[in-house]
């Protein structure tokens, strides 16, 4: 997958994008770690999303089901707000099928950075 387009946006390279991120390295910013988890949503990495999603609000597996019908299609990030050093919000846009239905998902995130990782708090769906 390394040469190939990253799941966040065409116009990037996956090795370039979400693969390092997903590899470990840290994200330099919450826009950057909402993107990868987009991605890790779309590539089914759970893994992934249960270590970048905060302690205090990460949710038990299985996070992803087994007989999911849901077919991610783009993402379109609206704004990333940086409330200071270690809190942002990023606002997104994110289209999938579900069992061959478009269903458009519009999302307010929270991002607190600790310990020079950003984590995933919670959002607020518009």
């Amino acid at each position: 997958m390394n040469n190939s387009t990253c799941p966040c946006d065409p116009a990037r390279r996956y090795a370039d994008c979400c693969g390092p991120l997903h590899a470990g390295t840290p994200a330099r910013d919450a826009e950057a770690l909402m993107r990868s988890r987009y991605s890790a949503y779309v590539m089914g990495l759970e893994d992934y999303l249960l270590v970048s999603w905060h302690p205090t609000t990460r949710p038990q597996p299985p996070l992803l089901g087994s007989g999911s019908t849901l077919k991610w299609l783009r993402l379109k990030v609206i704004e990333h707000r940086a409330i200071d050093a270690d809190h942002a919000e990023v606002e997104f846009e994110a289209r999938c099928l579900e069992n061959g239905a478009r269903r458009d998902l519009h999302e307010r995130s929270r991002f607190v950075r600790e310990g020079g990782h950003w984590f995933y708090v919670d959002g607020v769906i518009r």
